[in-house]
């Protein structure tokens, strides 16, 4: 086979993940060894190597220890709806969800204090080491995790009050805008910056990855009258979810 200017490993690379996507090599399909690729490309075994690489890396083939190389099989990505910052009801979009019956939808979280690092001193307009409420939750849809989420409130705005603990006290899970309009703190803006990233090693143990699975952050900061009050990071795998906004047109 010729190959042009692109590296031949990524061509190898591309041809396989053509018969992937098509079905000609489906799902718990051993990947041709390294020597057939070497074979059938007419390529070095540094080539065939490289080409395995490219597509484990992309989480389309996963290693058996002892057996070979398989093709994954391919999750069909559902929706993780995001519909603006203040639903009717107070609670907050993953638990409105989930008040259908038919929703499987469960949750966990954990609160502690904590130093505010760099970034989410930035974030919160404070200076690094200073106190934040710092709380971590896991989601789950039919018992399988889809969502790690990470939010930092600043003590000086919660501290000593009835909403100092997220999911704890009369206003417990209804979200930073009613929570906040519980102290007098009224949130009126909200911004979210979405990116891609490799997982890092205990979000992908939680989530059910492999090394080198993308995920989609989505950087959430609440604001009241320009000051942030609330910033979180959620965390989803790309392979399994599509996140869908709906935002009202004003």
């Amino acid at each position: 086979m010729t190959f042009g200017e692109q590296p031949a490993y990524l061509r190898v690379a591309g041809d396989l993940r053509k018969k992937i996507v098509d079905g000609s090599l489906p799902p718990h399909t051993r990947l041709p060894s390294q020597a057939r690729i070497r074979e059938e490309y007419g390529v070095s075994d540094t080539v065939a190597l490289e080409a395995r690489k490219v597509l484990m890396a992309e989480g389309l083939v996963e290693g058996r220890s002892g057996s070979g190389t398989y093709v994954r099989e391919r999750p069909v990505p559902r929706r993780i709806a995001r519909s603006g910052y203040r639903p009717d009801s107070g609670a907050t979009p993953f638990r409105q969800e989930q008040a259908d019956p038919a929703a499987r939808g469960t949750w966990e979280s954990h609160s502690a204090q904590a130093e505010a690092s760099g970034g989410v001193a930035e974030r919160l307009g404070l200076q690094a080491g200073e106190r934040v409420m710092c709380t971590k939750y896991v989601f789950r849809d039919a018992g399988e995790v889809m969502m790690l989420s990470t939010s930092w409130e600043s003590l000086a705005v919660t501290g000593r009050t009835p909403v100092m603990l997220p999911e704890e006290g009369p206003l417990g899970g209804m979200g930073v805008v009613e929570r906040m309009a519980a102290i007098d703190v009224i949130v009126d803006n909200v911004t979210e910056e979405v990116g891609a990233r490799p997982g890092l090693a205990e979000e992908l143990s939680a989530l059910g990855g492999v090394p080198g699975h993308v995920v989609v952050v989505i950087q959430r900061t609440y604001y009241a009258s320009g000051r942030p009050v609330e910033t979180a990071d959620v965390v989803v795998p790309a392979d399994r979810y599509r996140i869908a906004y709906h935002l009202p047109v004003k």
